[in-house]
């Protein structure tokens, strides 16, 4: 096959092997190759490029990594989450159809973390879920919910959010804490390692701070363990970490943004990545902490802006919001994740776990592809079960509440159009099925190259197709957990 002859499927399954091998994001992969980001999604909805456009793919592909600036354009950009994710890994040319043949990846290769290009990197599939689900809104009402049941002290109501994501829940809990407490001041500490989430966690903060001026609010990278404590573990790597404080002047939301946005630079230094070794996981290439507030409040908050090195982890809640992988143990989740979470919580303080728990229609779309599986291994039973265990002997301190399915298990839902899906729809849209198939996989935490797989037919697409009709609709299950730490231990 010539490089003129290509067909879009042919040629869409070249990138995903090259994303994935170079570890790419498939929109940077896009604008480099031909300047164009959204290049590799109208590929996928079924889009075709002329034979000229092809060459320049297949060209790009071919070209060795320093003849195409990639390094480059990280170190300036630091655009997006995939690709400084897998910083470190050393870039291949994708083969073409005829060298898969030839020369098939090896399974040592396959299996390797930094090749490991899970589902949680791929930002076009995190995105269309957060804005085609009503998840961050249900969740967020839920954890709400909490407000009443904590017990604030002086200086602050003090928060942890463990995974800000696209700061939605954060942003949204902020709005429901003034309702609650209009006069008391808070403090908010949000822990992410994507850049990408950090910037949109900051475009949504500019409204709150003009909302509820008394707020503190700080972002870090640091591990579950260390970012409490706004801390490193390690003395040698907490003397590197880059603590930026910005007072933030003016009197409205437009004036907090223009500053914000300026610190565009420092996040796009700081806030790198890379992929662990051992577990192929994101970690932090720098320890960093960014400490936002207003500086006409800065004398009203002398008491709650942290002071660097003398901070302590007090928390009246704390957010743990889909913050492990559901295909990861119960002992896992509760040492790794959990158990240093709740050891933060002030006497009388909340921690509410939310996760996803299946047995819904998203998880017949998936079993329809994939009969055998089944990725969401631990109920919240499981993950109580190991958190006291990891706990050991401060486990009596904490109450550990499972509560009944009816009022821990709740859904939410894909937004559809009326009268979109019923059973007398002859057809459905084919970005309806496409989204309900990338929220149904994503949920389930399927991995690129399964998905690669599984869409070189049609069938994925008449599984969704019956779901979607048999249920009216799409809509998935989660269910939360407390753990609360008893008041005067």
């Amino acid at each position: 096959m010539s490089l003129g002859e290509i067909d879009s499927g042919s040629l869409l399954q070249d990138i995903r092997d090259y994303c994935q091998s170079s570890g790419m994001a498939e929109s940077t992969f896009g604008r480099l190759a031909v300047n164009d980001g959204k290049l590799v999604s109208r590929l996928r909805y079924g889009g075709r490029v002329t034979p000229e456009t092809a060459d320049r793919l297949l060209a790009f592909m071919n070209q060795p990594p320093p003849a195409r600036g990639l390094a480059k354009s990280r170190q300036k950009s630091g655009d997006g989450p995939a690709p400084v994710r897998h910083a470190d890994t050393q870039p291949q040319p994708a083969p073409s159809g005829a060298q898969k043949q030839a020369a098939p990846r090896s399974k040592d290769t396959a299996g390797h973390p930094k090749q490991n290009f899970r589902f949680f990197d791929n930002r076009q599939k995190y995105l269309m879920f957060v804005n085609t689900c009503s998840e961050k809104r249900v969740i967020a009402e839920r954890i709400s919910q909490e407000l009443g049941f904590i017990h604030p002290r002086p200086p602050a109501i003090r928060v942890f959010d463990a995974g800000v994501g696209d700061g939605t829940i954060m942003s949204r809990l902020m709005r429901a804490m003034h309702q609650r407490f209009e006069t008391l001041p808070f403090y908010f500490v949000g822990k992410e390692i994507s850049l990408e989430d950090v910037r949109l966690t900051l475009e949504k903060i500019p409204d709150r701070f003009n909302e509820h001026p008394a707020t503190v609010v700080i972002l870090t990278n640091l591990y579950y363990s260390e970012a409490p404590l706004l801390l490193p573990s390690s003395a040698s790597v907490a003397a590197q970490v880059v603590w930026h404080e910005v007072a933030l002047s003016g009197r409205s939301a437009a004036e907090y943004e223009q500053q914000i946005n300026d610190l565009e630079p420092f996040l796009a230094q700081h806030w790198r990545a890379k992929v662990s070794e051992k577990t192929g996981n994101p970690i932090y290439e720098r320890p960093t902490v960014l400490v936002l507030y207003l500086e006409s409040h800065r004398f009203l908050l002398d008491q709650v802006i942290p002071k660097r090195g003398a901070i302590t982890a007090d928390y009246d809640l704390i957010v743990a919001s889909q913050p492990y992988r559901a295909r990861a143990s119960a002992a896992f989740k509760a040492r790794k994740v959990l158990a240093p979470l709740v050891q933060s919580l002030a006497p009388g303080g909340r921690l509410i776990g939310i996760h996803s728990c299946g047995d819904d229609p998203a998880l017949e779309i998936v079993q329809g592809v994939w009969p055998n599986e089944s990725p969401f291994k631990n109920s919240r039973h499981d993950i109580l079960r190991e958190t006291k265990a990891a706990l050991g002997s401060s486990a009596r301190r904490y109450n550990f509440n499972a509560y009944s399915d009816d009022r821990s298990k709740f859904r939410y839902q894909m937004y559809t159009l009326p009268n979109e899906i019923d059973a007398e729809t002859t057809s459905i849209g084919t970005s309806t099925l496409l989204a309900a198939w990338n929220n149904a996989t994503y949920v389930a935490q399927i991995e690129d190259n399964r998905l690669s797989e599984a869409m070189s037919n049609s069938k994925y697409l008449d599984v969704t197709k019956d779901v979607l009709k048999q249920h009216n609709g799409l809509w998935f299950n989660d269910e939360y957990y407390v753990i609360s730490r008893k008041r005067g231990i």
